[in-house]
């Protein structure tokens, strides 16, 4: 008589539920997708919040560099991953010089 796996024959398998993600998880996740998306560098992660539909990211790219750094043109671009951390959707919302502090977006 030989044994089976309990994967044959119909046998119940026991499935974990899905890992919820940390913040980190989601915030490191937007940034190679947008990377992958984009041919900008990633400055920095400057929002993480979850929704009803997964996560919203704001991540914090340079379009252009520039001499001095100051004058980079720096974009955020709000990325939203569902509850797994798969891209739905990115775009644009503003784009800005380095150094402004307050005044309207290009």
């Amino acid at each position: 008589m030989t044994e089976h796996s309990g994967a044959s024959n119909g046998a119940r398998q026991h499935r974990r539920p899905p890992r919820r993600l940390a913040a980190a998880d989601v915030a490191r996740a937007a940034v190679a997708e947008i990377g992958g998306l984009i041919d900008h560098d990633v400055e920095s992660v400057i929002a993480v919040q979850r929704n009803d539909d997964g996560w919203q990211v704001g991540v914090e790219v340079v379009e252009s560099h520039r001499i001095p750094d100051s004058a980079d043109i720096l974009a955020i671009y709000e990325v939203c991953l569902d509850g797994e951390g798969e891209l739905l959707s990115y775009r644009r919302t503003r784009r800005y010089a380095r150094g402004q502090t307050v005044g309207r977006s290009r």
